[in-house]
Protein backbone atom coordinates (compact mmCIF):
# COMPACT_ATOMS: atom_id res chain seq x y z
CA UNK A 1 0.00 0.00 0.00
CA UNK A 2 1.59 3.24 -1.06
CA UNK A 3 1.38 6.56 0.73
CA UNK A 4 -1.67 7.64 -1.23
CA UNK A 5 -3.64 4.67 -0.06
CA UNK A 6 -3.74 2.83 -3.39
CA UNK A 7 -1.73 -0.13 -4.61
CA UNK A 8 0.89 0.17 -7.25
CA UNK A 9 0.64 -2.05 -10.30
CA UNK A 10 2.81 -5.15 -10.25
CA UNK A 11 6.00 -4.85 -12.35
CA UNK A 12 5.72 -5.73 -16.03
CA UNK A 13 7.49 -9.05 -15.58
CA UNK A 14 4.84 -10.15 -13.07
CA UNK A 15 2.00 -10.31 -15.60
CA UNK A 16 0.68 -13.77 -14.76
CA UNK A 17 -2.54 -13.26 -12.77
CA UNK A 18 -3.54 -15.37 -9.85
CA UNK A 19 -6.47 -17.63 -10.53
CA UNK A 20 -9.12 -15.69 -8.63
CA UNK A 21 -9.60 -11.96 -8.22
CA UNK A 22 -10.49 -12.41 -4.54
CA UNK A 23 -6.91 -13.62 -4.06
CA UNK A 24 -5.54 -10.55 -5.77
CA UNK A 25 -7.64 -8.23 -3.61
CA UNK A 26 -6.51 -9.95 -0.42
CA UNK A 27 -2.86 -10.13 -1.48
CA UNK A 28 -2.84 -6.50 -2.58
CA UNK A 29 -1.58 -7.19 -6.09
CA UNK A 30 -2.56 -5.66 -9.41
CA UNK A 31 -1.01 -7.49 -12.38
CA UNK A 32 -0.66 -5.63 -15.65
CA UNK A 33 -3.16 -7.98 -17.27
CA UNK A 34 -6.01 -6.15 -15.54
CA UNK A 35 -5.03 -2.61 -16.50
CA UNK A 36 -7.17 -1.26 -19.32
CA UNK A 37 -5.40 0.39 -22.23
CA UNK A 38 -8.28 2.70 -23.11
CA UNK A 39 -8.78 4.47 -19.79
CA UNK A 40 -6.80 7.51 -20.85
CA UNK A 41 -8.86 7.76 -24.03
CA UNK A 42 -12.39 6.98 -22.88
CA UNK A 43 -11.91 7.37 -19.16
CA UNK A 44 -14.59 6.35 -16.70
CA UNK A 45 -16.37 9.66 -16.70
CA UNK A 46 -20.12 9.31 -16.38
CA UNK A 47 -22.49 11.88 -17.83
CA UNK A 48 -23.92 14.48 -15.46
CA UNK A 49 -26.96 14.89 -17.72
CA UNK A 50 -29.88 14.14 -15.39
CA UNK A 51 -32.20 13.68 -18.37
CA UNK A 52 -30.36 10.48 -19.26
CA UNK A 53 -31.84 7.82 -17.00
CA UNK A 54 -32.54 4.16 -17.74
CA UNK A 55 -36.32 3.82 -18.30
CA UNK A 56 -38.62 2.01 -15.88
CA UNK A 57 -41.31 -0.45 -17.04
CA UNK A 58 -44.17 -1.62 -14.83
CA UNK A 59 -44.52 -5.28 -15.85
CA UNK A 60 -47.87 -5.61 -14.07
CA UNK A 61 -49.33 -3.31 -16.73
CA UNK A 62 -48.30 -5.77 -19.46
CA UNK A 63 -50.32 -8.67 -18.04
CA UNK A 64 -53.96 -9.69 -18.46
CA UNK A 65 -54.72 -8.12 -15.09
CA UNK A 66 -54.17 -4.66 -16.57
CA UNK A 67 -56.75 -2.65 -18.47
CA UNK A 68 -56.48 -2.25 -22.23
CA UNK A 69 -55.42 1.38 -21.77
CA UNK A 70 -52.73 0.44 -19.25
CA UNK A 71 -51.41 -2.30 -21.53
CA UNK A 72 -51.21 -0.04 -24.55
CA UNK A 73 -49.51 2.73 -22.62
CA UNK A 74 -46.92 0.45 -21.01
CA UNK A 75 -46.28 -1.44 -24.25
CA UNK A 76 -45.49 1.83 -25.98
CA UNK A 77 -43.04 2.65 -23.18
CA UNK A 78 -41.52 -0.83 -23.53
CA UNK A 79 -41.08 -0.32 -27.27
CA UNK A 80 -39.46 3.07 -26.75
CA UNK A 81 -37.08 1.73 -24.09
CA UNK A 82 -36.12 -1.25 -26.27
CA UNK A 83 -35.40 0.95 -29.28
CA UNK A 84 -33.61 3.84 -27.59
CA UNK A 85 -31.87 2.15 -24.65
CA UNK A 86 -32.07 -1.64 -25.02
CA UNK A 87 -32.29 -1.72 -21.23
CA UNK A 88 -34.86 -0.92 -18.55
CA UNK A 89 -35.65 -1.30 -14.88
CA UNK A 90 -38.49 -3.81 -14.44
CA UNK A 91 -40.81 -3.11 -11.51
CA UNK A 92 -44.20 -4.65 -10.76
CA UNK A 93 -42.80 -8.05 -11.73
CA UNK A 94 -44.54 -9.87 -8.84
CA UNK A 95 -41.38 -11.66 -7.67
CA UNK A 96 -41.49 -11.42 -3.86
CA UNK A 97 -38.87 -9.24 -2.20
CA UNK A 98 -38.20 -12.11 0.19
CA UNK A 99 -37.12 -14.30 -2.74
CA UNK A 100 -34.90 -11.54 -4.15
CA UNK A 101 -33.30 -11.21 -0.71
CA UNK A 102 -32.85 -14.99 -0.46
CA UNK A 103 -31.17 -15.35 -3.86
CA UNK A 104 -28.88 -12.41 -3.12
CA UNK A 105 -27.98 -13.89 0.27
CA UNK A 106 -27.05 -17.31 -1.11
CA UNK A 107 -24.91 -15.51 -3.71
CA UNK A 108 -23.06 -13.72 -0.94
CA UNK A 109 -22.79 -16.90 1.13
CA UNK A 110 -21.18 -18.73 -1.78
CA UNK A 111 -18.48 -16.14 -2.36
CA UNK A 112 -17.90 -15.88 1.40
CA UNK A 113 -16.94 -19.56 1.49
CA UNK A 114 -13.25 -20.38 2.00
CA UNK A 115 -11.37 -20.68 -1.28
CA UNK A 116 -10.83 -24.41 -0.87
CA UNK A 117 -14.59 -24.86 -0.51
CA UNK A 118 -15.39 -22.77 -3.61
CA UNK A 119 -12.77 -24.72 -5.57
CA UNK A 120 -14.92 -27.83 -5.22
CA UNK A 121 -17.04 -26.19 -7.92
CA UNK A 122 -14.15 -24.90 -10.03
CA UNK A 123 -14.68 -24.55 -13.76
CA UNK A 124 -12.91 -27.04 -15.96
CA UNK A 125 -13.04 -24.54 -18.88
CA UNK A 126 -13.16 -27.46 -21.30
CA UNK A 127 -15.42 -25.56 -23.70
CA UNK A 128 -15.63 -21.85 -23.00
CA UNK A 129 -18.21 -21.28 -25.72
CA UNK A 130 -20.85 -23.90 -25.02
CA UNK A 131 -20.10 -25.42 -21.63
CA UNK A 132 -18.38 -22.91 -19.38
CA UNK A 133 -19.69 -23.89 -15.97
CA UNK A 134 -18.50 -23.62 -12.42
CA UNK A 135 -16.51 -21.23 -10.24
CA UNK A 136 -13.83 -19.24 -12.01
CA UNK A 137 -12.52 -15.91 -13.23
CA UNK A 138 -11.52 -14.32 -16.49
CA UNK A 139 -8.58 -15.93 -18.28
CA UNK A 140 -6.42 -15.32 -21.34
CA UNK A 141 -7.84 -16.85 -24.52
CA UNK A 142 -5.46 -18.54 -26.92
CA UNK A 143 -6.85 -16.36 -29.72
CA UNK A 144 -6.10 -13.10 -27.89
CA UNK A 145 -2.73 -12.93 -26.20
CA UNK A 146 -3.18 -9.21 -25.51
CA UNK A 147 -6.52 -9.66 -23.73
CA UNK A 148 -7.15 -7.45 -20.69
CA UNK A 149 -8.79 -9.36 -17.84
CA UNK A 150 -11.95 -8.47 -15.92
CA UNK A 151 -11.73 -7.81 -12.18
CA UNK A 152 -14.40 -10.29 -11.13
CA UNK A 153 -15.02 -13.89 -10.13
CA UNK A 154 -18.09 -15.87 -11.11
CA UNK A 155 -20.14 -18.98 -10.61
CA UNK A 156 -21.60 -19.89 -13.99
CA UNK A 157 -24.32 -22.55 -14.35
CA UNK A 158 -26.40 -24.01 -17.15
CA UNK A 159 -29.84 -23.63 -15.59
CA UNK A 160 -32.18 -24.68 -18.39
CA UNK A 161 -33.00 -27.15 -19.79
CA UNK A 162 -33.07 -28.85 -16.42
CA UNK A 163 -31.81 -32.08 -18.02
CA UNK A 164 -28.61 -30.22 -19.00
CA UNK A 165 -27.76 -29.08 -15.49
CA UNK A 166 -24.38 -30.33 -14.33
CA UNK A 167 -24.96 -30.57 -10.59
CA UNK A 168 -21.27 -31.04 -9.81
CA UNK A 169 -21.09 -27.24 -10.15
CA UNK A 170 -24.19 -26.55 -8.05
CA UNK A 171 -23.40 -26.04 -4.35
CA UNK A 172 -25.44 -28.43 -2.25
CA UNK A 173 -27.03 -27.95 1.13
CA UNK A 174 -23.83 -29.20 2.74
CA UNK A 175 -22.20 -25.91 1.68
CA UNK A 176 -25.06 -23.45 1.44
CA UNK A 177 -28.47 -23.86 2.98
CA UNK A 178 -31.18 -24.12 0.32
CA UNK A 179 -28.97 -23.00 -2.59
CA UNK A 180 -30.57 -25.29 -5.15
CA UNK A 181 -34.16 -24.88 -4.03
CA UNK A 182 -33.79 -21.09 -3.86
CA UNK A 183 -32.27 -20.91 -7.33
CA UNK A 184 -35.01 -23.24 -8.62
CA UNK A 185 -37.74 -20.98 -7.30
CA UNK A 186 -36.05 -17.83 -8.59
CA UNK A 187 -35.61 -19.42 -12.03
CA UNK A 188 -39.29 -20.32 -12.26
CA UNK A 189 -40.25 -16.75 -11.40
CA UNK A 190 -37.79 -15.14 -13.82
CA UNK A 191 -38.85 -17.54 -16.57
CA UNK A 192 -42.40 -16.20 -16.25
CA UNK A 193 -41.09 -12.64 -16.33
CA UNK A 194 -39.00 -13.38 -19.42
CA UNK A 195 -42.00 -14.76 -21.30
CA UNK A 196 -44.18 -11.76 -20.45
CA UNK A 197 -41.48 -9.36 -21.62
CA UNK A 198 -40.43 -11.04 -24.86
CA UNK A 199 -44.04 -11.59 -25.94
CA UNK A 200 -44.90 -7.98 -25.10
CA UNK A 201 -41.89 -6.82 -27.11
CA UNK A 202 -43.17 -8.69 -30.15
CA UNK A 203 -46.68 -7.26 -29.76
CA UNK A 204 -45.26 -3.75 -29.38
CA UNK A 205 -43.97 -4.04 -32.96
CA UNK A 206 -47.32 -5.29 -34.24
CA UNK A 207 -46.16 -8.90 -34.41
CA UNK A 208 -47.85 -12.06 -33.18
CA UNK A 209 -46.82 -12.46 -29.53
CA UNK A 210 -44.75 -15.62 -30.18
CA UNK A 211 -42.80 -14.17 -33.12
CA UNK A 212 -39.58 -13.90 -31.11
CA UNK A 213 -40.31 -16.59 -28.54
CA UNK A 214 -40.84 -19.37 -31.10
CA UNK A 215 -37.67 -18.46 -32.96
CA UNK A 216 -35.70 -19.03 -29.76
CA UNK A 217 -36.69 -22.70 -29.96
CA UNK A 218 -37.63 -25.32 -27.44
CA UNK A 219 -35.66 -25.88 -25.34
CA UNK A 220 -33.94 -22.56 -24.90
CA UNK A 221 -30.63 -22.31 -23.07
CA UNK A 222 -30.57 -20.33 -19.83
CA UNK A 223 -27.26 -19.53 -18.17
CA UNK A 224 -27.23 -18.25 -14.61
CA UNK A 225 -24.14 -16.29 -13.62
CA UNK A 226 -23.30 -15.08 -10.13
CA UNK A 227 -20.78 -12.23 -10.39
CA UNK A 228 -18.54 -11.11 -7.54
CA UNK A 229 -16.60 -7.85 -7.81
CA UNK A 230 -13.91 -7.48 -5.16
CA UNK A 231 -12.75 -4.03 -4.09
CA UNK A 232 -10.07 -2.91 -6.52
CA UNK A 233 -6.97 -0.92 -5.54
CA UNK A 234 -7.07 1.08 -8.80
CA UNK A 235 -10.66 1.50 -9.98
CA UNK A 236 -9.47 4.26 -12.32
CA UNK A 237 -7.53 1.64 -14.32
CA UNK A 238 -9.55 -1.56 -14.02
CA UNK A 239 -13.00 -2.72 -15.14
CA UNK A 240 -15.10 -5.34 -13.37
CA UNK A 241 -16.42 -6.32 -16.81
CA UNK A 242 -15.06 -4.74 -19.97
CA UNK A 243 -17.50 -2.95 -22.28
CA UNK A 244 -19.57 -5.52 -24.18
CA UNK A 245 -22.96 -6.49 -25.51
CA UNK A 246 -24.83 -9.61 -24.36
CA UNK A 247 -25.15 -12.46 -26.83
CA UNK A 248 -28.55 -13.90 -25.93
CA UNK A 249 -32.07 -12.63 -26.46
CA UNK A 250 -32.70 -11.09 -23.04
CA UNK A 251 -30.77 -10.84 -19.79
CA UNK A 252 -32.58 -10.46 -16.46
CA UNK A 253 -30.18 -9.07 -13.88
CA UNK A 254 -30.57 -8.87 -10.13
CA UNK A 255 -28.21 -5.99 -9.28
CA UNK A 256 -26.53 -5.41 -5.97
CA UNK A 257 -29.15 -3.59 -3.86
CA UNK A 258 -26.70 -1.02 -2.53
CA UNK A 259 -23.53 -0.78 -4.62
CA UNK A 260 -23.56 0.77 -8.08
CA UNK A 261 -21.25 -0.49 -10.80
CA UNK A 262 -23.17 -1.04 -14.03
CA UNK A 263 -22.93 1.59 -16.74
CA UNK A 264 -24.65 1.70 -20.14
CA UNK A 265 -23.66 3.74 -23.16
CA UNK A 266 -26.25 6.20 -24.44
CA UNK A 267 -25.60 8.93 -27.05
CA UNK A 268 -21.85 8.16 -26.83
CA UNK A 269 -21.93 8.83 -23.09
CA UNK A 270 -21.70 6.45 -20.16
CA UNK A 271 -24.74 6.47 -17.87
CA UNK A 272 -24.59 5.00 -14.38
CA UNK A 273 -27.45 2.63 -13.61
CA UNK A 274 -28.89 3.37 -10.16
CA UNK A 275 -29.86 0.84 -7.51
CA UNK A 276 -33.67 0.70 -7.52
CA UNK A 277 -35.11 -1.29 -4.58
CA UNK A 278 -36.97 -4.36 -5.79
CA UNK A 279 -36.28 -3.73 -9.49
CA UNK A 280 -34.74 -6.20 -11.92
CA UNK A 281 -32.70 -4.88 -14.82
CA UNK A 282 -33.67 -6.20 -18.25
CA UNK A 283 -31.13 -6.01 -21.04
CA UNK A 284 -31.62 -6.82 -24.74
CA UNK A 285 -28.97 -9.05 -26.29
CA UNK A 286 -27.53 -9.47 -29.77
CA UNK A 287 -29.87 -12.34 -30.67
CA UNK A 288 -32.97 -10.17 -30.19
CA UNK A 289 -31.33 -7.31 -32.07
CA UNK A 290 -30.91 -9.71 -35.02
CA UNK A 291 -34.48 -11.06 -34.77
CA UNK A 292 -35.90 -7.52 -34.61
CA UNK A 293 -33.80 -6.56 -37.66
CA UNK A 294 -31.98 -3.96 -35.64
CA UNK A 295 -35.08 -2.16 -34.35
CA UNK A 296 -34.32 -3.20 -30.77
CA UNK A 297 -30.82 -2.41 -29.60
CA UNK A 298 -28.32 -4.57 -27.75
CA UNK A 299 -26.62 -1.91 -25.63
CA UNK A 300 -22.92 -1.47 -25.01
CA UNK A 301 -22.43 -1.73 -21.23
CA UNK A 302 -19.73 -2.38 -18.65
CA UNK A 303 -19.13 -2.88 -14.94
CA UNK A 304 -16.76 -0.54 -13.14
CA UNK A 305 -14.92 -1.20 -9.90
CA UNK A 306 -14.55 0.64 -6.61
CA UNK A 307 -11.90 0.53 -3.93
CA UNK A 308 -14.09 0.09 -0.86
CA UNK A 309 -17.01 -2.31 -1.27
CA UNK A 310 -17.69 -5.68 -2.83
CA UNK A 311 -20.54 -5.88 -5.31
CA UNK A 312 -22.61 -8.91 -6.29
CA UNK A 313 -25.00 -9.38 -9.20
CA UNK A 314 -26.92 -12.33 -10.60
CA UNK A 315 -27.83 -12.64 -14.26
CA UNK A 316 -30.14 -15.04 -16.09
CA UNK A 317 -29.24 -15.10 -19.79
CA UNK A 318 -31.87 -16.45 -22.19
CA UNK A 319 -30.33 -17.86 -25.38
CA UNK A 320 -31.71 -19.63 -28.43
CA UNK A 321 -30.63 -23.26 -28.45
CA UNK A 322 -27.18 -23.76 -29.99
CA UNK A 323 -28.66 -25.69 -32.91
CA UNK A 324 -31.22 -23.01 -33.77
CA UNK A 325 -30.93 -20.58 -36.64
CA UNK A 326 -32.07 -17.02 -36.03
CA UNK A 327 -32.82 -14.25 -38.50
CA UNK A 328 -34.86 -11.06 -38.73
CA UNK A 329 -38.63 -11.58 -38.59
CA UNK A 330 -39.77 -11.28 -42.20
CA UNK A 331 -42.53 -8.75 -41.55
CA UNK A 332 -39.99 -6.35 -40.02
CA UNK A 333 -38.15 -6.10 -43.34
CA UNK A 334 -39.37 -3.47 -45.78
CA UNK A 335 -38.19 -0.59 -47.94
CA UNK A 336 -37.71 1.74 -44.96
CA UNK A 337 -36.03 -0.95 -42.84
CA UNK A 338 -34.14 -3.29 -45.19
CA UNK A 339 -32.73 -6.60 -44.02
CA UNK A 340 -29.70 -6.00 -41.80
CA UNK A 341 -28.65 -9.53 -40.82
CA UNK A 342 -28.19 -12.89 -42.46
CA UNK A 343 -29.67 -16.07 -41.07
CA UNK A 344 -27.14 -17.48 -38.64
CA UNK A 345 -26.81 -20.67 -36.61
CA UNK A 346 -26.37 -19.88 -32.93
CA UNK A 347 -23.43 -22.27 -32.64
CA UNK A 348 -21.55 -20.21 -35.24
CA UNK A 349 -22.76 -16.92 -33.77
CA UNK A 350 -21.54 -17.79 -30.28
CA UNK A 351 -18.13 -18.96 -31.46
CA UNK A 352 -17.54 -15.49 -32.92
CA UNK A 353 -19.33 -13.70 -30.08
CA UNK A 354 -16.98 -14.98 -27.36
CA UNK A 355 -13.91 -14.22 -29.45
CA UNK A 356 -15.19 -10.68 -30.02
CA UNK A 357 -16.02 -10.28 -26.33
CA UNK A 358 -12.44 -11.06 -25.30
CA UNK A 359 -11.28 -8.43 -27.78
CA UNK A 360 -13.75 -5.81 -26.56
CA UNK A 361 -15.91 -5.90 -29.71
CA UNK A 362 -19.71 -6.19 -30.09
CA UNK A 363 -20.81 -9.71 -30.90
CA UNK A 364 -23.23 -8.89 -33.70
CA UNK A 365 -21.04 -6.74 -35.97
CA UNK A 366 -19.54 -9.71 -37.79
CA UNK A 367 -22.98 -10.75 -39.07
CA UNK A 368 -24.06 -7.41 -40.55
CA UNK A 369 -24.75 -7.35 -44.27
Amino acid sequence: MDAKGVLSAAPQEQTAPLKYVQDLAINEELPQRYIQKDVNVNGKQVTADDSLSVPTIDVSRLTDNASIEEKEEEMEKLKSASISWGMFQAVGHAIPKSLLDDIYNISKQFFDLPLEEKQKYASSKVDEVFDLQGFGSDSIKETNADQILDWSDYLNLVNEPIADRNLQYWPGDDSLLNFRSTLDEYSVQTRSLFEIIIKSMAKSLGLEENAFFDQLGDPQIVYTTFNFYSPCPRPDLVYGLKAHTDGGAITILLPDPEVRGLQVQKNDQWVSVPCVPGALLVNIGDSLQVMSNGIFKSPWHRAVTNSERTRISLGNFYFPHHDREIEPVASLIDYSNPRKYDKVKMKDFLAVYYKNYSEGKPGYDWNSL
